[in-house]
C-alpha cells in the first residue's frame, strides 16, 4: 500500500490499488464510514448502513480473490437520495417520503454495483431536487436530530449548491471517492464548481432515468462527479447504456469507453467563448478563475473562438415555465393513497389529498407545484407552456450554429462563488437567477460539465463549465482531463478536511 492515505485517492488510483490487493474493499469501505462519521456535521449523509456496505465490500472482496472482478470491484460509492435503493432509505430529500424503503435499485445504481462498486451510504439534496443551495432539504442529516443544510468543506457558513450539494461535498470533503449526481437545470455542475471538483452531466437520454425519483421528466439525468475528469470517465462508462425496457427517454446508444481518449492532443481544438456568458452580472472574480483556464487551455494549443448564445436570457423563464409543468405532473403521484406520507386527521378523500400534501411538501416543492399547475392550466397552456417549448427549441438551435463554428463552448459555470447560508433567505428569483449559465444546456440536452479552475472570493473554488455537442462526452472529458494535467486546482484539500 503506498503511503497516501486512502481518502487521498482517485477512483482510477483506489481500483488499482484493490485490484492489486494492496488493500481490502472491506478496510476501504471502512474507512470511508468513519471518515463520514468524523464530518457528519457538513450534513452530508441522509442514511447509512454498515452492515449492508460490509456486506457488499466482502462480496467485492471475494470476487477479487476469485479473479473475477469487475472494472471497479470494491470502489466505494454514495448515491444521491434521489435514486431508489433496496438497501437504503430513498427520500428525495422529502418528508413525503420519509423511511420509504424501494424494492428495487434505480438502474444507474445497478450497474455501478455491477462493474464493482460498493455503496456508503445516500446523499443529502434538495427537496425533490428542487434547489441550487441545498437549503431546502427536509430530511435530517446523519447526526442530526432534524432537518439541517449540508455546509460546503470549505467554509461551513456557506452554501454546497444544489440540488446535488451532498454529493459534491462527500467528494470533496474526501467521505467518498465517487457520488452520483442528477442535474435538471445545473444541479451536477453548480455544485461541482462551488466545492471545487469535478462532474459531469451526459447528453440526455445516455443514462438511464429508470429508478431516478423524477422532477422534470424532458430534463432529468444522471451524472458522476468525482475529483477528476478521469474518475469521472471511469465511473460515466459504467453508467450509460441503454435501458428502452424499462425507460422511455433512454437513448439506443451503445455504451462507451470515456477514457479511451483521455490525453489526446489539444492541437487545433476550437473553444467558442459565449458573449453573453462575460456580461454584466459576472464576479470579476469569477471572471478571473476563468479567463485563467482559458489561457492554460491555449498554452495547449486550443483557439478561443468568440461565438454567440442570444437566447441564454430566456432561459430562466423558459426553464422556470417547463420545469415546473413537468414537475406538477410527476408529483401529483403523492397523494397518500398508495405510499409515503399520509396524514393522520381528515375528514374525507379530498381533505385527506390536501393535509397530505400540504405537510409533506416543503415551500419551495409547492411553489414549483402551484406555477407548473397553473401554466398547465386551461386558458394559460398556449401562452406560457407551448411558448416556453418553442423558444426551448430555439435555445437548442442557437447550441448547433455555435457548434458549426467551434468544438467546445466555454465559460463560468455561476455568476459567483457560493453564497453564505441563508443569504438569499426567503427570495427564490435569487437562487434562481445563479443558474443562468448552466440552464441553457440542460434545455438543449446537451453534455456539460464542472472542471476546477481556481479559487475566487473568500478561497472559493471557481469552475469553469464545457458544453459539448451531442454525444460528445469523450471529447469533454479528454479537454478536462489535459487542463488537470496543467492544473492543481483538482487536487486541492479544504482545510481541516
Amino acid at each position: 500500500m503506498s503511503s497516501t492515505a486512502l481518502h487521498d485517492l482517485g477512483v482510477a488510483q483506489l481500483a488499482a490499488e484493490l485490484r492489486a490487493r494492496r488493500v481490502s474493499a472491506a478496510e476501504a469501505a471502512r474507512h470511508f464510514l468513519d471518515r463520514a462519521k468524523a464530518h457528519q456535521n457538513l450534513g452530508a449523509y441522509v442514511s447509512i448502513d454498515e452492515d449492508a456496505t460490509l456486506a457488499q465490500a466482502r462480496a467485492q472482496d471475494a470476487a477479487i480473490a476469485a479473479g473475477t472482478a469487475a472494472p471497479l470491484a470494491g470502489v466505494p460509492i454514495a448515491h444521491k437520495d434521489i435514486f431508489v435503493t433496496r438497501d437504503f432509505p430513498s427520500t428525495a430529500g422529502s418528508k413525503m417520503l420519509a423511511g420509504y424503503r424501494s424494492p428495487f435499485d434505480a438502474t444507474v445504481v445497478t450497474k455501478l454495483a455491477e462493474a464493482g462498486c460498493v455503496t456508503l451510504g445516500k446523499l443529502n439534496c434538495d427537496e425533490f431536487a428542487m434547489g441550487s443551495a441545498n437549503e431546502n432539504s427536509a430530511v435530517a442529516p446523519v447526526g442530526f436530530d432534524a432537518p439541517a443544510p449540508v455546509r460546503n468543506p470549505w467554509n461551513a457558513e456557506r452554501i454546497p449548491g444544489g440540488s446535488s450539494g451532498g454529493s459534491a461535498v462527500a467528494v470533496a470533503a474526501r467521505l467518498a471517492p465517487a457520488v452520483t449526481g442528477t442535474d435538471t437545470g445545473g444541479s451536477i455542475r453548480q455544485p461541482a464548481s462551488f466545492c471545487g471538483i469535478t462532474g459531469i452531466k451526459p447528453t440526455y437520454g445516455r443514462a438511464s432515468r429508470y429508478g431516478m425519483i423524477a422532477f422534470a421528466s424532458s430534463l432529468d439525468q444522471a451524472g458522476p462527479m468525482a475529483r477528476s475528469a478521469e474518475d469521472c470517465a471511469l465511473l460515466l462508462s459504467a453508467m450509460c447504456g441503454p435501458d428502452p425496457d424499462r425507460d422511455s427517454t433512454s437513448l439506443d446508444v451503445p455504451a462507451e469507453d470515456f477514457s479511451a481518449k483521455l490525453g489526446d492532443s489539444l492541437d487545433g481544438l476550437r473553444i467558442g467563448i459565449p458573449a453573453e456568458f462575460f456580461g454584466e452580472g459576472l464576479a470579476d472574480d469569477v471572471r478571473a478563475a476563468v479567463d485563467g483556464a482559458l489561457k492554460e487551455y491555449e498554452k495547449l494549443g486550443a483557439k478561443l473562438v468568440p461565438i454567440s448564445l442570444p437566447r441564454t436570457e430566456l432561459s430562466i423563464p423558459v426553464y422556470y415555465v417547463i420545469a415546473p409543468a413537468e414537475a406538477s405532473s410527476n408529483l401529483s403521484r403523492f397523494d397518500g393513497v398508495k405510499f409515503g406520507h399520509r396524514a393522520k386527521d381528515y375528514t374525507d378523500l379530498v381533505d385527506m389529498y390536501k393535509k397530505t400534501r400540504a405537510e409533506g411538501f416543503g415551500d419551495e416543492v409547492k411553489r414549483r407545484i402551484m406555477i407548473g399547475t397553473y401554466v398547465l392550466s386551461h386558458g394559460y397552456y398556449d401562452a406560457y407552456y407551448l411558448q416556453a417549448q418553442k423558444i426551448r427549441r430555439m435555445i437548442a438551435q442557437d447550441f448547433q450554429q455555435a457548434f458549426q463554428q467551434c468544438d467546445l463552448i466555454a465559460g463560468p459555470v455561476a455568476p459567483s462563488v457560493a453564497w453564505k447560508l441563508g443569504e438569499h433567505g426567503s427570495d427564490p428569483l435569487a437562487d434562481y437567477l445563479a443558474d443562468i449559465f448552466t440552464l441553457p444546456a440542460s434545455l438543449a440536452g446537451l453534455p456539460g460539465m464542472s472542471v476546477p479552475a481556481g479559487f475566487g472570493a473568500h478561497g472559493m473554488p471557481v469552475g469553469l463549465q464545457l458544453i459539448g455537442s451531442y454525444f460528445q462526452e469523450s471529447r469533454l472529458l479528454n479537454a478536462a482531463h489535459r487542463l488537470q494535467q496543467a492544473t492543481d486546482f483538482h487536487l486541492r484539500t479544504p482545510g481541516g478536511i
